[in-house]
């Protein structure tokens, strides 16, 4: 251990607080030494990593300092000016330091904290290969050299169940010792970001090259499955072969040569898993080829895997003496000889990524067949879409993408509720990054489309599993989306008109909930909407066939809300409408009536709820409501009292024609339709409730027989009880149809009772006996009719 003297402990005691206040402290552990550190006449002092093992190029050597691995060192820096006792001196600068981290703690939060799924450690593993084989590919094209050991630029998957042992072998560029060092030997160091400077930097780089790698900490996942790593690589630069072996708890690493003849590859590198105890099921050859198919199934180079085959032989059965006498076959006779199928068992490598990237085609070559066949097989499905659309974008954001609009919706959930659908798959340099998101890139309405995006320059988190968010995203998502609806718009267009009415019928609720949820869409989303009408209840009609078919003089797009056509049909608030032939929107979803709020108009036509007071027709006639308010104005205000707070008012209706009355909403109150499916909820605010449906106006039509009764009532005897009575039935009537639940059925059901009790009382008791010239007498019994016909004459 290196001491202190006491000298130093106490200068260090006086030092400043501050000199320490951003200083690192790491515990120290092992006991490897760590390398010389290399100190650059810039004052610029640069520290390796514990893990790189072997001696860098320096100019000056500090060998003052007896260090412990497993620790990246700061440096301080003090200012060498002069201590002045001046009052005016200007405050001494500030002193810098360089962080530390330590390399154990470091390799820990890799492995267990950075990526949150184990299994993408082949994907990383093959990016990895995939940028080895992409810069052998490049330097070829200047140094064709570098190809004459192996010309196949090919990946390759080996395992081995019984061991637990997964074997990469890639024919790229290999690495030498000192690449070695550099790349493995320190984490966070990407080869592939250091070949990019370089080919930017190169005058003659013209080439567009998407290598995968970035962050410098892929390789480093393999310690997320493995116990121990073991890299054996071969560089066309160097004559010898190099083995890298690290273990997952170690802070050190080793390199040596190979010297086994039988280890020896021609050119690139073998990286050899051991697995841990639990994670061993990833060495099943069939495993390892559908994380294949579903990570890099698109990467350039052909993957190979070690699977096992079989070839079904015929081979020839000997046959049994016994029974060959037994079927009575001479001996003389020429034998048939009996076979029988066997399967022959044998491993060989089988190309699994036959599949090509549809999307980096020309959209002008490639068939609606071969669209269909890509959209089968991604998502599993068994039907064709009802629309594709293939495109890419250019200019701030650049981007590949196909997107599919099923046929049919999926069975067992409801994708509205969960943004977390799986359908868009998101690619980065022909890597599969994830499909696991919540609204990012789709809108939850349009959860329901399917696609694959693939870009160059996505904002991704260090293990690539989560999409960032920034103005790239948001830019993606709003191209995405707008390209989504010219999709749905060209099905609507479509000469077939089926094909939307199966869109329709399986994704409009999404649409639906697109008006309540995007705003900047709605211009987008309204044309897109089908409703019912009073004059189209076979057949949905679009607010564009609405708007065409309206009447010169009409201003606004009338709608009711209710639970079916029937309901809707038979309502008393259409009945002017119909005689006026204006047509009225059914809006008989639950989400319908929410939606065409949130939408508030169309092509500067406002939507109307017919059933909510102030409904304007466009046919007021001032003089004709002035006589009409003289004449009913004291009626009103007569039921206004008798039915108290039950209503907020009582007006004279212009919507009315057969019906005596009907109960509306406030302007800003809920309709009918909303405060049954409020009062269905199973999580209601029941303050809410009260508050919003309080305020009901009780309409009349004054030209209906029982409103002139209930008038000349009032004007005769105001106080009639059979006149009141009939005051509160016709309440309760009108709150059933006009949608309405009453508060006491019962209470409703024995006034009716009552009503039709006096109505029938004695109809059909006493039968109409009619004699010519005569009058029965008021008896009840037959009898008296009968018996005594003379006195009646005589009294005649």
């Amino acid at each position: 251990m290196h001491r202190l003297s006491r000298r130093s402990v106490s200068a260090a005691l006086r030092a400043p607080a501050t000199h320490y206040r951003n200083a690192a402290v790491a515990p120290i552990s092992s006991s490897t030494p760590v390398p010389d550190s290399a100190v650059g006449s810039d004052n610029n002092t640069r520290w390796y990593s514990a893990i790189t093992g072997g001696k860098c190029d320096t100019t000056r050597y500090s060998n003052q300092l007896n260090l412990k691995s497993g620790l990246f060192l700061g440096s301080r820096y003090e200012s060498t000016a002069a201590a002045s006792d001046s009052a005016n001196q200007p405050p001494p600068p500030a002193e810098k330091y360089e962080y530390q981290a330590e390399v154990s703690r470091l390799m820990d939060l890799i492995v267990n904290s950075l990526y949150s799924n184990k299994e993408v450690f082949l994907r990383e593993l093959i990016s990895n290969a995939s940028d080895a084989l992409d810069k052998l590919r490049y330097l070829s094209v200047t140094e064709p050299q570098l190809l004459k050991d192996a010309v196949d630029l090919n990946i390759r998957i080996q395992t081995d169940k019984d061991n637990g042992r997964i074997t990469i072998i890639d024919s790229g560029i290999g690495m030498t010792r000192q690449e070695l060092v550099d790349c493995l030997g320190t984490i966070a160091q990407s080869g592939t970001a250091k070949f990019l400077k370089a080919v930017k930097e190169s005058k003659d780089a013209g080439t567009d090259n998407n290598l995968i790698g970035q962050f410098g900490v892929g390789f480093y996942s393999a310690f997320l499955v493995s116990d121990k790593v073991v890299v054996s690589t071969k560089s066309p630069k160097s004559d010898k072969q190099y083995v890298w072996e690290g273990e997952a708890n170690a802070s050190s690493y080793t390199i040596r040569e190979e010297t086994d003849p039988g280890s020896l590859i021609p050119r690139g590198t073998r990286l050899t898993l051991y697995l841990k105890r639990d994670d061993k099921g990833f060495a099943h050859p069939e495993r390892i080829q559908k994380l294949v198919k579903n990570y890099s199934q698109f990467v350039s180079f052909p993957i190979y895997t070690w699977q096992e085959k079989g070839i079904t032989k015929e081979v020839e059965v000997d046959e049994d003496p016994v029974e060959a006498k037994e079927d009575g076959q001479d001996e003389n006779t020429e034998k048939k000889k009996k076979t029988k199928k066997v399967v022959e068992r044998f491993w060989d490598w089988e190309l699994a990524n036959e599949t090509q990237p549809i999307w980096l085609r020309n959209p002008k070559e490639v068939t609606t067949e071969e669209y269909n066949d890509f959209y089968k097989k991604t998502f599993n499905e068994y039907s064709d879409p009802l629309a594709s659309s293939h495109f890419t974008t250019e200019g701030e954001v650049e981007f590949r993408s196909v997107l599919y609009v099923p046929a049919v919706a999926p069975m067992g959930k409801d994708d509205i509720i969960n943004p977390k659908t799986k359908n868009i798959r998101l690619y980065v340099k022909r890597v599969f990054i994830s499909d696991d998101f919540d609204g990012e890139l789709f809108p939850r309405y349009l959860s329901f489309v399917k696609g694959v995006v693939d870009s160059n320059d996505l904002p991704l988190n260090v293990s690539r599993e989560i999409l960032q968010e920034s103005r790239i995203v948001r830019i993606m998502r709003k191209r995405l989306v707008r390209k989504a609806f010219d999709m749905i718009l060209g099905i609507s267009m479509s000469e077939n008109r089926g094909d939307y009415e199966t869109f329709w019928e399986n994704f409009g609720k999404h649409l639906k909930l697109g008006c309540i949820e995007d705003r900047e869409n709605h211009k987008r989303l309204a044309p897109l909407l089908r409703f019912f009408s009073s004059q189209s209840e076979e057949e949905m009609i679009s607010l564009d066939e609405y708007v065409e078919n309206m009447k010169p003089e009409q201003k606004d797009i009338y709608y009711i809300a209710a639970d079916s056509v029937t309901s809707a049909r038979n309502a008393p608030f259409l009945e002017r409408l119909l005689e006026k032939d204006l047509e009225v929107l059914y809006l008989v979803d639950p989400i319908d009536e929410v939606a065409i709020q949130n939408l508030k108009s169309y092509k500067e036509k406002n939507f109307v709820d017919i059933s909510k007071e102030d409904l304007d027709l466009g046919d007021k006639n001032e003089e004709k409501e002035k006589v009409v308010k003289e004449e009913f104005g004291q009626t009103c205000d007569w039921i206004k009292k008798r039915l108290g707070e039950k209503v907020a008012s009582v007006q004279i209706s212009n919507r009315l024609s057969s019906s005596p009355c009907v109960l509306v909403s406030g302007k800003f109150g809920w309709s009918a339709n909303m405060e049954r499916l409020m009062k269905a909820q199973t999580v209601g605010d029941t303050s809410t409730l009260e508050f919003m449906k309080g305020r009901k106006v009780f309409e009349i039509n004054p030209e209906h027989p029982i409103i002139r009764d209930l008038n000349a009532a009032y004007r005769s005897n105001p106080d009639d009880e059979d006149a009141l009575r009939a005051i509160d039935l016709l309440h309760d009537a009108a709150l059933v149809s006009s949608g309405y639940t009453p508060d006491n059925p019962a209470q409703l059901g024995g006034k009716i009772y009552e009503m039709m009790g006096m109505a029938l009382s004695g109809k059909w008791s006493t039968p109409e006996v009619q004699h010519s010239g005569l009058q029965p007498p008021r008896t009840e019994t037959l009898e008296a009719e009968v018996v005594e016909p003379v006195q009646a004459g005589g009294q005649k």
